[in-house]
């Protein structure tokens, strides 16, 4: 975590991290795509222990993060989810993204396929 913080802060994107009395989540959003073309664009991700889920750790990381994007005057934030993160996928609804694609079988992980549900938020 500590190599995917640096490479995210040396590249000039801002890096959250949630607290208690240890670290319990971590959020950051880069670049969508390269390209100047996508410069307004990016993509966040969220990590919160798992015995800290379903305190607010989440909902908080992705308010900071979509407020620090608008601050520094981006148009998109995209989430990539996998599909069979129900949870993940309601709380980015609530918080105002919606899903613009699913990609079938992209990504495996525990010996099985899995889709990618993309969701997006206007800024």
């Amino acid at each position: 975590m500590a190599r995917w913080i640096v490479e995210r802060t040396g590249s000039g994107f801002p890096v959250i991290i949630a607290e208690t009395d240890r670290v319990v989540g971590v959020a950051a959003y880069t670049a969508f795509r390269k390209g100047e073309g996508y410069r307004t664009t990016v993509e966040h991700s969220i990590y919160v222990a798992p015995e800290a889920r379903r305190m607010g750790i989440a909902t908080a990381l992705i308010k900071r993060l979509v407020e620090q994007a608008t601050t520094d005057g981006l148009h998109r934030m995209i989430g990539c989810i996998s599909a069979d993160q129900e949870a993940s996928i309601r709380l980015h609804k609530q918080l105002g993204f919606r899903e613009v694609g699913r990609l079938p079988e992209v990504g495996r992980k525990f010996d099985r396929w899995l889709d990618l549900v993309m969701m997006m938020r206007n800024l």
